[in-house]
């Protein structure tokens, strides 16, 4: 029987990362995850693979659009799709390997299966049973479905297998404009296919704030994606090689059909424990189906703790990566902090959209007086040399202290942008901390900066 001062059950962005911050701390540090690679939904079925292709086809997009109008001349290029998929698949392997090295380097055992808890303070894979003194759980989250929709990963498929499709879909209907919709919702359709999007809110991307989410569902239009708004889907019916998705407005009319190669079930994620043996070790879940922990990530069961996607917040990899750390500096008897208020979100479509903090909204309903700074990339010189003029920064600031709430993006590399002001919200940062900070000339940044002087006395470039 092995003996550790911590198991990690699950190698995603926590448990991997927790696992390395154990051993840095000392701890006899083991992970338990049953895929051939290391690095979970993530680096192998998720971010990753969906980067790469968002990259890629970006690329063909400028080639498409732009490269005439920069004086690159020649032929359009074509699209090979199995060696896209085959770049994709390197960049993936590039990844994993890494996160393997890096368990190796950190002397972390992997020990490879699938855990069951039978006990405090036991972990057991196949026949053999591990003991650990402490026990994190990190198995993650699986795509949810709707009732009515069956998922074979052929024709009706998740993230998962819309990353692996045989062949490129002349028409493909997406259900859910949240993130993961409208990132691979904009690879297919800028590889030709006709893509429309059917999205039981009102809005896209929920939630997020309003200004955004107008200017991105307008410009992903632009761009050929269509839009079926407000509308609850019945179900899904296939047939060898096709599907019809059945749905009908909530604000009445008739049954509506769409007619579709693929469709791509983009409805959120749930959280992921099965095998577990949760329910007989008396673990105290939430109503969601979450693991009910403390400010510590502590569970109700002595010595068993949880991160990521398996307890309450949003289902990021950066989240569960900082839980991961925090956990393990909690575990080797430090201080454990996570500041849920500043955790950014993003989107990596083409522009880019990252938000942090609260909306504009948000406050206004909470009764807050607060102060808006935007300022459009059409006035930053940068992004109009790249063809990327679309979008805007916006800050938002307490009206009487000028501390900054919340930031929302949408523009060339928001997704990098955002940090500034994350970093800002950290130090409590007011706006004018960020006007008075010298942005180098020309960088997208510069919009940032621009957003922030609105705060004040108002924009240079606008």
């Amino acid at each position: 029987m092995s003996q550790y001062d911590v198991i990690i059950i699950g190698a995603g962005p926590g448990g991997y990362v927790s696992a390395i911050r154990c051993a840095q701390l000392g701890l006899k540090t083991a992970v338990v995850e049953g895929r051939e690679t290391l690095g979970g939904t993530c680096l192998n079925v998720g971010c990753i693979p969906s980067k790469a292709l968002l990259h890629a086809t970006h690329m063909l997009h400028e080639a498409e659009h732009n490269f005439a109008d920069m004086g690159l001349k020649g032929k359009t290029p074509s699209v090979d799709w199995p060696q896209m998929k085959s770049y994709k698949t390197d960049v993936v392997g590039q990844n994993t390997g890494g996160v393997e090295f890096l368990m190796k380097k950190n002397k972390i055992d992997w020990i490879k299966g699938w855990a069951s808890i039978p006990a405090a303070g036991k972990v057991q894979v196949g026949d053999d049973v591990h003991e650990a003194k402490n026990i994190v759980i990190a198995s993650g989250s699986v795509p949810s479905s709707l009732p009515g929709v069956e998922v074979d990963e052929k024709i009706v498929v998740t993230s998962t297998g819309a990353l692996e499709l045989p062949k490129i879909p002349k028409k493909m209907v997406v259900i859910g404009a949240g993130v993961i919709g409208l990132e691979l919702g904009s690879v297919y359709a800028r590889l030709g296919s006709e893509v429309t999007v059917v999205e039981y809110m009102d809005a896209v991307c929920p939630g997020m704030d309003k200004d955004v989410q107008r200017t991105f569902k307008r410009i992903l239009e632009k761009q050929g994606l269509k839009f079926v708004m407000g509308a609850a889907v019945q179900g899904v019916e296939t047939t060898k090689s096709k599907a019809k998705v059945k749905y009908q407005l909530k604000k009445g009319g008739d049954e509506e059909v769409i007619d579709a190669d693929v469709v791509l079930v983009a409805t959120g994620r749930k959280p992921y424990a099965e095998g577990l043996g949760l329910d007989a070790l008396g673990v105290k879940m939430t109503e969601r189906g979450q693991i009910a922990t403390d400010a510590q990530w502590r569970t109700n069961v002595p010595g068993i703790y949880a991160i990521g996607d398996v307890i309450e917040g949003p289902m990021l990899a950066h989240k569960a990566e900082d839980e991961g750390m925090a956990v393990a500096e909690v575990i080797a008897g430090k201080h454990g902090h996570v500041n849920y208020g500043v955790i950014p979100g993003v989107v990596y479509t083409t522009p880019e959209v990252a938000t942090v903090g609260a909306t504009e909204d948000t406050l206004k309903a909470e009764g807050r007086k607060i102060k808006v700074g935007k300022f459009n990339f059409m006035g930053n010189a940068r992004a109009k040399a790249v063809h990327q003029g679309e979008g805007f920064a916006k800050i938002i600031v307490d009206a009487e202290t000028d501390r900054v709430l919340g930031a929302a993006i949408i523009g060339p590399a928001a997704g990098d942008m955002i940090h500034e002001i994350c970093v800002a919200m950290e130090f409590g940062a007011s706006a004018e901390d960020i006007a008075l900070t010298c942005h180098a000339h020309p960088t997208y940044s510069e919009a940032v900066r621009e957003a922030a002087l609105a705060c004040g006395d108002g924009p240079i470039h606008a």
